[in-house]
């Protein structure tokens, strides 16, 4: 098992990049995305899935297990890795985008209609102080807790806190925001250096919960800037002076057009370390990821195809199906004819739509494990391409065949 946390770049093709991220749980090939296991679980897949279908790394919400079940008690279960019976790698994220996202809702979006809902959450210098969605009690998360809590959670990727801004947001909202996550940045590497300085087996004043699961552990910084270049360079820059052991670009598929988006990725990913990963954070589609990659992006991660396979939208090399259309019914294919996953080796579309209508728990786990298959094995295929210099041709390739529009 390794005990350090390293980064190999093993070839190129234009800005794509083929590399090896080793953790304390094992070798991610990169280009890579991290399905999302919101609470320590993928919705609707066992771990056994997950490795069938090509994960290497998964990505868990420090928002979500620090209000339950708690990080404390993972950390006295041993940490993340063995309480959810995962021996790979796991990435947790700070909590951040999940106190952007307790902010005030539109009309309409609440429970009396075109009544605006309050905010769960204030932002200040110190942290960001919230309400459980839970049950309502308020808790303050600093980048010190952050850092705390995903050290006791014992993940082998943790984020620094940083404030998540929405679109549209003025240059000033966006210096404001971007200078508040590098003070909140300095404040979350300067914990985990205490940490590491402390005695492997040194525990809360409990005398029972470790203050850290995984000696290992590397710590993400973040680049904000919202969609303006000089912030962009500015961030990215004052960032590596902290000295993270890798970063990511944060606050993006927040609303911003797509173009914007890419343009904002093509500007920022140069200005990360050749020789570290570089992370976009909750991006996207499957066009996405292929369009990222080609400006240089290594890891990603994304609800979408959990999210959508729960909803009955399944993504194919041609576009994404609405499993619900009634032109299925009586449809024998699978989903696609190409695909080897599980899902479609076994079922078909008529009886993939009659459990969805059904509500059969069956039709979330069949659904997903289709969408997953699809997005690990679009970024092996991208993998390989890169490893032949073939890249840009399965680009173009990919390009003429997918449509965003729903297949009818």
């Amino acid at each position: 098992m390794a005990t350090a946390f390293e980064f190999r770049l093993l070839a190129t093709d234009g800005a794509a990049r083929r590399g090896e991220m080793s953790t304390p749980h094992g070798v991610v090939q990169t280009p890579a995305f991290m399905p999302v296991g919101t609470q320590g679980a993928v919705k609707g897949m066992t771990e056994r899935d997950l490795r069938e279908n090509g994960a290497q790394i998964i990505l868990a919400n420090t928002y979500h297990l620090y209000l339950r079940p708690g990080d404390r008690l993972i950390a006295r279960r041993g940490g993340l890795h063995r309480f959810i019976g995962w021996d790979g790698p796991i990435l947790t994220d700070s909590g951040g985008f999940q106190a952007f996202s307790l902010g005030p809702r539109e009309p309409g979006r609440g429970s009396r209609v075109g009544v605006p809902q309050p905010a769960r959450r204030r932002i200040a210098e110190d942290g960001i102080c919230f309400r459980s969605h839970l049950d309502g009690s308020e808790h303050l998360l600093t980048p010190e807790l952050a850092t705390d809590t995903q050290a006791r959670l014992g993940s082998d990727i943790a984020m620094a806190l940083d404030e998540c801004l929405g679109h549209p947001a003025t240059a000033d909202q966006a210096r404001q925001s971007m200078e508040r996550t590098l003070r909140w940045g300095r404040r979350s590497r300067d914990r985990l250096l205490w940490l590491r300085s402390q005695p492997p087996d040194a525990v809360l004043e409990d005398g029972l919960t470790p203050i850290r699961t995984n000696p290992g552990q590397a710590q993400f910084g973040i680049v904000q800037g919202s969609v303006y270049p000089d912030l962009r360079e500015e961030s990215a820059r004052e960032t590596q002076t902290i000295g993270f052991d890798a970063y990511a670009i944060g606050g993006l598929s927040v609303g911003e057009p797509i173009d914007a988006m890419y343009d904002t990725v093509a500007a920022t990913a140069p200005l990360l370390p050749a020789d570290r990963p570089r992370y976009l954070m909750g991006t996207g589609t499957p066009l996405d990821l292929v369009e990222c990659v080609a400006r240089g992006i290594d890891v990603f991660d994304c609800v979408m195809p959990t999210r959508n396979a729960r909803n009955g939208q399944l993504f194919t090399g041609h576009g994404p199906l609405n499993i619900k259309n009634a032109r299925y019914g009586e449809d024998d294919r699978p989903v696609e004819e190409t695909c080897r996953c599980y899902t479609c080796r076994h079922y078909s579309r008529a009886y993939l739509r009659h459990l969805f209508l059904a509500k059969e728990i069956a039709a979330c786990t069949l659904n997903t494990l289709h969408n997953l298959h699809f997005y690990l094995d679009t970024l092996a295929r991208i993998r390989d391409a890169i490893t032949f210099n073939s890249f840009e041709r399965l680009r173009r390739t990919f390009h003429q065949r997918y449509s965003l529009r729903l297949l009818s």
